[in-house]
């Protein structure tokens, strides 16, 4: 399973989600972090950090020292600033400026073993319909983080039928060329799979609208793995009232086997 490993991949890379050691969320009041150099606040102007003599920084390829401001950022973007063998990661969420680093020797990431998975079945791959909206919907939905809300711009749903019933998902744009992702939730949430989400990813709608949804890539996002992640929760049209017996389940970190 291709899309299984590049998900193991991803989580197990050496500055992936499980590489974060701390989740800091920046005021205007400059603070020092234990597992970052220097002394980080943030404002309107963006997120500032003062290094001390000794410290530097590598942002883009150029050593930093001193004061270096990341600017202004774009909700849900961010930059990697590397220091030594970590890298520093600087974003947005819920519009504040946070800081997370992500050191190679994490524990979590050392002793990450893979994720437990349901086995392939043909059965969970289903044809659907993407109906676009007339408008992208601006959709507010909660967080893994009590308190973070998100905003996506929702451009339509997807239609299908499963087990003799028909239901709907409101889709959010995914990662370029016309992707389309899908947080849920379904009967088998909290019991076999993680209770917040899981995620799928939808390749581009075919002219006549049609889309795979294929239950057996249903991924885990990585707030099933971590509590430094603020990952997004499903529209509540995305709670299925069925079992979706397929894909990733709960992580061996919160418990699964």
């Amino acid at each position: 399973m291709d899309w299984y490993r590049a998900h193991e991949d991803r989580l197990a890379d050496p500055h992936g989600f499980l590489a974060i050691t701390g989740l800091h969320w920046l005021d205007g009041r400059p603070r020092r972090f234990p597992d970052a150099p220097g002394a980080w606040h943030s404002g309107r102007d963006g997120v500032v950090v003062v290094l001390d003599e000794g410290e530097e920084l590598v942002v883009g390829g150029t050593p930093v020292r001193g004061e270096h401001r990341f600017g202004v950022l774009a909700e849900r973007g961010g930059v990697g600033a590397v220091w030594g063998d970590a890298v520093i990661e600087v974003a947005k969420r819920g519009g504040h400026g946070i800081v997370r680093p992500r050191h190679p020797d994490a524990p979590l990431r050392t002793a990450f073993a893979g994720t437990p998975a349901c086995s392939p079945d043909p059965r969970w791959a289903v044809t659907g319909r993407y109906v676009p909206f007339d408008e992208p919907r601006p959709t507010t939905v909660g967080a893994a983080v009590e308190g973070l809300e998100h905003v996506y711009d929702a451009p339509g749903r997807i239609e299908f039928e499963l087990g003799g019933r028909e239901f709907a998902l409101t889709a959010f744009p995914g990662h370029g060329g016309g992707r389309l992702m899908v947080l849920f939730t379904d009967a088998t949430s909290g019991v076999t799979t993680y209770a917040a989400s899981r995620v799928l990813t939808v390749g581009p709608p075919a002219a006549d609208g049609t889309v795979l949804l294929d239950f057996n890539r249903a991924a885990n996002l990585p707030c099933a793995y971590t509590d430094l992640a603020t990952c997004p929760l499903p529209p509540a049209a995305n709670r299925l009232p069925v079992a979706i017996e397929a894909g990733l389940k709960i992580p061996r970190e919160r418990g699964g086997s």
